[in-house]
């Protein structure tokens, strides 16, 4: 990563031209991710004893994302109520943005585009909220069959498993390379920005990011049986795999290794927890859309009563879940956030001009938020670290 940054600043023009070797990096992990998410769903869920186990796991986890969620969205709001960057933009009318970016789904929409119509379609098109529903309702049915018949399809679903994880090891040899072309080739593209009239919002938002990334350490030092230290020495590889990357799905992966060998958490959380927090839980791109929507607002000239901020922040808790887990992915659902609030989508295409900048730190918190809620809820699951041994054991 430092390389990269290096090289995009000395010679920029280069930086760019080696960005298809950061694309197959990409490329490669998204090849991987769909079938580890669904064979790690499957083999974690068919290892649980009881039903009534799914169920108390998905509404930890659900509360934990949805707080999370909360705090994000409001640090955006007050970040960017503080140092207020939009005062200083100028709305030019003549500019041309396209405005076709969708509208904003409702609540029964979100619900039912849970479950999928086609589970191939799912799979080809990468909906991995759809491919955890039907790994869910497939492990459920599993885990009714006799004993004669669930056994060996568990053999089946670890095997295939370990095949996918150790695919993951074989294309992380590419990683250092696939990183260092990707961080050269954002800092050769956008390196202008960082002291142009976009430089006051951005550096809010990597201030908030900094901030939000600290309370998530916190949380592991005050909730979790790891030191932030430790947490932080663990899993320093997904950060640099999510900065690179700019994509939960891709960085996905990566964070199972992390989870299950470094941070050695039980197979039978982080199977469940991180897959779903890929999908629905984004505290970086929460963060980013209301700090968005209020630098749009500022320039605009518009201020927002306290019953608008509540407002935002609902209709902020809708979008987040369904911005993706791809590169860029955030990007659009800003401009239908700033639609949906009839506000001039000049400012917002400016932030999506420079997305990448902001999408680095944005992914790196919508992971690092996945890792600690995982480590939370072992914790509420009464899994405590054994000292000795590193592992996690199940208390009664």
């Amino acid at each position: 990563m430092v390389l990269g940054v290096i090289v995009g600043f000395i010679a920029p023009d280069y930086a760019v031209e080696v960005e298809p070797l950061g694309d197959l990096f990409i490329r490669l992990l998204l090849m991987a991710a769909i079938p580890l998410v669904f064979f790690n769903l499957l083999a974690g869920l068919t290892s649980v004893e009881e039903l009534g186990v799914i169920g108390r796991l998905g509404a930890k986890i659900m509360t934990y994302y949805l707080a999370s969620t909360t705090v994000a969205l409001t640090m955006g709001l007050l970040m960017m109520s503080y140092l207020r960057p939009g005062d200083g933009m100028e709305l030019q009318e003549e500019e041309d943005v396209d405005d076709d970016f969708g509208e904003v789904p409702g609540i029964v929409e979100i619900i039912l585009d849970l479950f999928p119509e086609n589970v191939v379609e799912a799979f080809s098109e990468g909906e991995v909220v759809q491919i955890v529903v039907f790994a869910i309702f497939l492990g459920i049915a599993t885990l009714l069959l006799p004993d004669k018949q669930k056994q060996p399809l568990q053999k089946v679903f670890n095997a295939f498993a370990d095949v996918f994880r150790k695919l993951v090891d074989i294309i992380m040899k590419f990683g250092p390379i696939g990183i260092g072309a990707l961080i050269a080739a954002t800092v050769g593209e956008y390196g202008d920005e960082l002291f142009g009239p976009m430089a006051l919002f951005l550096g809010g938002i990597w201030i908030s990011q900094i901030v939000m990334f600290s309370l998530q350490i916190g949380v592991v030092w005050v909730l979790t049986d790891f030191t932030a230290k430790d947490f932080l020495k663990r899993t320093g590889p997904v950060y640099a795999t999510a900065a690179g990357t700019c994509s939960s799905l891709a960085t996905l992966s990566m964070t199972f290794q992390v989870v299950g060998e470094k941070l050695k958490l039980p197979k039978s959380i982080y199977n469940f927890t991180l897959p779903l927090g890929a999908q629905l839980n984004k505290d970086g791109t929460s963060l980013m859309l209301t700090a968005v929507l209020l630098f749009t607002a500022q320039a605009a000239g518009v201020d927002f009563t306290l019953g608008e901020m509540l407002i935002i922040l609902l209709v902020g808790l809708v979008l987040s879940e369904g911005s993706g887990g791809i590169p860029g992915g955030g990007a659009v659902i800003a401009m239908i956030f700033v639609q949906a609030f009839n506000l001039p989508l000049e400012i917002a295409g400016m932030v999506v001009g420079v997305y990448r900048l902001i999408d680095m730190g944005n992914t790196t918190i919508n992971v690092t938020g996945d890792m600690v809620a995982t480590s939370v809820v072992t914790r509420w699951e009464r899994w405590r670290r054994n000292p000795e041994t590193d592992e996690f054991e199940q208390q009664s």
